[in-house]
């Protein structure tokens, strides 16, 4: 017993030392919300801009406390060979360690997209501080600019676009990407990447001066940049990922206008539910063909066709049908002859069906899938007439 005992307190003594170790003080730390990269000044330089926010200025609070600026984030930026150079070299400036555990996104320019991100996933996966849920993004403005732009109803911007991408099932206009799911698309040998698309757009209305709209500009989710192994080759359109959504997230609603049957000058506002697309792959004369299914229900919920809304319904019906077997072509379009990238991942549905053929053919897939067939078929049932509020289906 005696013995027992004195093994007990042992541990509780290691217990009590190890949790020290690695003690770090808020005060001591730059704690770091949004990432910019960009092509440094420099070729072959890698320009990295942080926002770190401000603990005591964050709160909310309408006048700074003692010692604060009021300003609830601090930008720096640096350049370097590398980003972990960059990094490095934020040290010059900054009087805190650049703490990344609290990271809400990483936002990479067009132009350094463009010449290959896998140097940029491989520093991030191998930071340990970093989450692998870590929202990614490509925009066309200037990342620095982005990612400290105060933007919404959040004090810091960072955690304003983390918003932004948690309620984006409502919109459905852009993919949720993050680190993990970049990472197993830049790993796989049957799918390519695909990645949010984030802009400035000078929408807010300032509350000094309300008669200038759109004096302020506000960050949105816009489209995804489209990926061939690391490097971006092209942009879709909102609409366009929107299509691509059905293939990639399983979007299950949205909103849709459509011109009225009676009127082609007047609209009519649809949303979709309870979505579901199937998709099955078959492979006959050494080509692989997918059979792709979309089936919807969908309510009318804005009418200006000045007519019953029980009369709309058939012509609806074939509408919004039509209207998205043209999407869903246009985006296989774009990844069969535009851009000669599977990042619809039907690779992996052909891939998990014909194992033993895969081995064979998976090494040029992406010229097999550009001469893939494709049969779409879209059914939508309109059931009923409401109207409902523009926050409705929220989660």
């Amino acid at each position: 017993m005696r013995t027992f005992l004195l093994i007990l307190l042992f541990s509780s003594m290691l217990l009590l030392e190890s949790s020290c170790v690695g003690l770090r003080q808020i005060n001591e730390l730059a704690i770091v919300t949004a990432v910019g990269i960009d092509t440094g000044n420099k070729p072959g330089t890698v320009k990295l801009s942080a926002q770190i926010i401000r603990p005591a200025d964050a709160r909310g609070q309408t006048g700074a406390p003692a010692g604060g600026t009021g300003q609830p984030i601090y930008s720096i930026s640096a350049e370097g060979n590398t980003i972990f150079d960059a990094i490095r070299n934020l040290g010059r400036f900054s009087s805190r360690r650049v703490y990344w555990a609290h990271n809400f996104m990483i936002v990479l320019s067009e132009s350094y997209a463009r010449q290959g991100i896998r140097d940029m996933v491989d520093f991030f996966t191998r930071n340990h501080e970093l989450r692998m849920n870590t929202w990614v993004a490509v925009t066309s403005d200037k990342p620095d600019e982005l990612i400290s732009t105060i933007t919404g109803l959040e004090v810091v911007p960072g955690e304003a676009v983390d918003k932004l991408f948690r309620n984006n099932q409502v919109v459905g206009l852009a993919p949720g990407s993050n680190m993990m799911n970049l990472e197993e698309a830049l790993l796989s040998t049957s799918a390519q990447p695909v990645v949010a698309r984030l802009q400035l757009q000078p929408r807010g209305i300032s509350n000094k001066k309300p008669e200038e709209h759109g004096s302020l500009k506000q960050v949105e989710l816009a489209g995804a940049a489209v990926f061939r192994e690391d490097k971006m080759i092209g942009w879709l359109t909102p609409k366009e990922a929107r299509a691509a959504l059905f293939f990639l997230e399983k979007l299950e609603s949205g909103i849709e206008a459509i011109n009225c049957p009676n009127n082609e000058n007047r609209r009519l506002t649809l949303e979709f539910k309870n979505a579901h697309m199937s998709v099955k792959s078959f492979y006959e004369n050494e080509k692989p063909r997918f059979q792709i299914r979309l089936k919807s229900a969908a309510d009318i919920v804005e009418s200006g066709c000045n007519v019953p809304v029980e009369q709309l319904r058939d012509a609806a019906d074939a509408s919004l049908e039509k209207l998205m077997k043209q999407r869903i072509e246009i985006v296989l379009d774009k990844a069969q002859k535009q851009y000669h990238s599977d990042f619809l991942k039907l690779g992996d549905i052909f891939r998990n069906k014909y194992p033993q053929e895969w081995k064979r053919v998976g090494k040029d897939w992406n010229q097999i899938f550009a001469e893939a067939k494709f049969e779409i078929e879209t059914n939508v049932d309109v059931k009923s007439a409401v109207v409902k509020a523009a926050g409705d289906g929220i989660k």
